[in-house]
């Protein structure tokens, strides 16, 4: 967490629009909860249809979120990854990432990315959106994500 430069936007008027939500039960209290605050985002943007999928880790995120992609106009991928003493953190990250990105540039709809990739526990604690948590990345991402949705149909 950086920090600062995050941008201020709290809502946007997504109405019409189909969401789609997968998340790792890996972590399942904080995955649980990202879930929920995803869920809510979207509804408080106005969508109506938001689909939810759960997949054991973060790795499966990318073939759910491509299925995702083919019946939804916005899809959020959460998840948890915590470091540990190997380098299967590395891996499972830049996995996740390309696995991701490569399911928004071949759909040409937003993916979100809202998988937490995190030294510690308490780090991780700190991005889910509990209460006093200094960030809410299930409300972040799925914003973000009808954020791009948007300009995406603005330019169409």
């Amino acid at each position: 967490m950086a920090g600062f430069g995050e941008p201020e936007l709290s809502t946007v008027d997504a109405a019409g629009l189909t969401v789609g939500v997968v998340a790792a039960r890996w972590h399942a209290e904080l995955t649980d909860h990202m879930l929920d605050r995803a869920v809510a985002a979207a509804k408080a943007c106005g969508v109506n249809e938001v689909v939810t999928a759960r997949v054991a880790g973060s790795v499966e995120l990318p073939v759910v979120a491509q299925a995702l992609a083919r019946r939804c106009d916005v899809v959020v991928a959460l998840g948890v990854v915590i470091r540990g003493a190997t380098a299967h953190f590395d891996y499972v990250c830049k996995s996740v990432t390309e696995g991701l990105t490569r399911v928004a540039l071949d759909a040409g709809k937003p993916v979100a990315h809202g998988v937490l990739t995190v030294d510690n526990l308490d780090q991780a604690r700190d991005r889910a959106g509990l209460p006093g948590s200094a960030e809410d990345k299930g409300w972040a991402a799925t914003v973000a994500a009808l954020d791009a949705a948007l300009a995406i149909r603005h330019l169409a």
